[in-house]
């Protein structure tokens, strides 16, 4: 069970965490650097997996393709001239690539790196649709084998995210639920993936392409087709969906003992607000769309309008991203949290959980073996001590006599089955204006329960005022 959180526990979560990034210099991992950057400052470190011959090569890529652009002007304000200083603390760079066992670094590297790492995110793959196979092979496929890898090595690790696309559906249709991917499963009927078969095939094709002294143009136009034919044959429509599947497949299959999320995000749009609304950078998918209308050089295109295009914005996905990292590295319960109760020396007491029982029956059956049996043998005890455990049963005894009014009183309406009707009401509510405040905000006349969030309701506001306003 998760529990509930709000936007400090979130940005707490990354207070005093050591954190490995890949694909930091695409779209989706400069928001991500950013955000964790501005939210929390006081987080360990951030290492950046850059693909460049050196060190000086990597800090250069970070200065121009990350830090530099405009989405960190925003932070940039906020530390003023202390922004570099801030930048080279929080910073490191890390020459490799996940394609290669250990992303190629040294052994002093790696055990320096994983002593210190408490979450990887893995966001490094490539996007292009009509990829070379081998290519999207080694990112998307062989890629998240060696992060994982690497994740077992890390003895602090407390959370892998990976990112993946909500495409890895394919072309489904109806209700897709939310589940994952089991080694070899295809969304072709009649066929079966290997992934070690598919490994020998790209190594074999890129074989047979040296030995025919391929020009490097054939050779690449032979591995983007080879790649989509292999998609469309198991069922998916690309590459890139095609090898992110494979991924996920991976994933599902190795012995991982550390917390795992996978985020699958559909098409990922500019940001929406933070740290500025609409900033993107390239052209991404339905972008091509807009450019080519707004030029006049697309008059026509292939779509449905009567349905929903499922886009989502850079930092919404990031936020996710942040959230899902914080709520599944432990449970966080209001309860454990929060604990409303103290011992008689002012300790913290541990609440046990809650049973719930959904009958009459199952409760007082329960009830009779739980509590009423021992009592009743407290009590013949009682009698043949002269009284030596009176005290204790009284107190037992009043106990269970509140536990079974209390339950009695409440069960009419905690086992209710009925479902009111609410016509009148929704005609009020109808007639209500949208903007039902008054000018100044002072008061409001909204009573649609729709617009609740009962969690943060009970958590955030009843139970605290419950605890507050009772605890004489």
């Amino acid at each position: 069970m998760i529990g509930e959180m709000d936007a400090d526990s979130v940005v707490g979560y990354f207070r005093g965490k050591s954190i490995l990034i890949t694909g930091s210099t695409g779209f989706l991992g400069k928001v991500l650097v950013e955000k964790i950057l501005r939210v929390q400052p006081d987080v360990k470190k951030l290492y950046l997996l850059i693909r460049a011959p050196d060190a000086e090569s990597a800090k250069l890529r970070i200065q121009t393709e990350i830090i530099g652009r405009e989405i960190f002007h925003v932070l940039k304000e906020k530390h003023g001239v202390q922004f570099n200083n801030f930048i080279e603390e929080k910073i490191c760079p890390l020459v490799g690539d996940i394609i290669y066992e250990n992303f190629g670094l040294d052994n002093v590297q790696l055990e320096e790196l994983s002593k210190d790492i408490d979450v990887i995110v893995n966001g490094a793959a490539t996007t292009n649709f009509f990829e070379r196979y081998d290519v999207a092979f080694d990112v998307n496929v062989l890629g998240v084998k060696h992060v994982c890898a690497f994740g077992a090595k890390c003895p602090k690790l407390k959370m892998f995210l990976h990112v993946s696309t909500a495409y890895v559906a394919g072309e489904q249709e109806g209700i897709i639920p939310e589940k994952p991917i089991l080694m070899g499963e295809t969304l072709r009927v009649g066929t079966h993936l290997d992934i070690e078969s598919e490994l020998i095939l790209v190594k074999d094709t890129m074989l047979e392409l040296k030995a025919s002294c391929s020009t490097e143009k054939d050779g690449r136009k032979t591995m983007k087709e080879l790649g989509l034919k292999r998609a469309r044959h198991f069922g998916w429509p690309n590459t890139y969906v095609f090898t992110k599947a494979m991924g996920e497949m991976i994933m599902g299959n190795l012995p991982i003992d550390f917390p795992v999320v996978i985020i699958r995000p559909s098409i990922i749009t500019s940001t929406l607000k933070e740290p500025l609304p609409g900033w993107m950078e390239g052209i991404k998918t339905i972008d091509s769309v807009v450019i080519g209308y707004a030029k006049q050089t697309l008059p026509f295109f292939l779509v449905d309008l009567d349905l929903i295009m499922d886009v989502i914005p850079g930092d919404m996905v990031v936020n996710a991203m942040m959230v899902a990292m914080a709520a599944h590295s432990e449970d966080q319960q209001y309860f454990n949290d929060n604990p409303p109760c103290t011992g008689r020396n002012g300790e913290r007491v541990r609440l046990k959980k809650m049973r719930f029982f959904s009958t009459v029956i199952w409760f007082k059956l329960y009830m009779a073996v739980k509590y009423m049996l021992p009592l009743e043998m407290l009590r013949l005890v009682n009698i043949a001590l002269c009284g030596v455990f009176s005290r204790r049963y009284n107190e037992l005894s009043r106990k269970f006599r509140f536990m079974m009014q209390l339950s009695e009183l409440y069960a009419p309406y905690t086992l209710f089955k009925g479902c009111f009707d609410d016509i009148n009401l929704d005609k009020l509510r109808m007639g209500m204006n949208k903007d039902n405040q008054n000018n100044n905000g002072a008061y409001y006349f909204d009573f649609d329960p729709k617009y609740i969030d009962w969690g943060d309701y009970f958590y955030n506001v009843h139970i605290p005022g419950v605890l507050k306003y009772t605890r004489d």
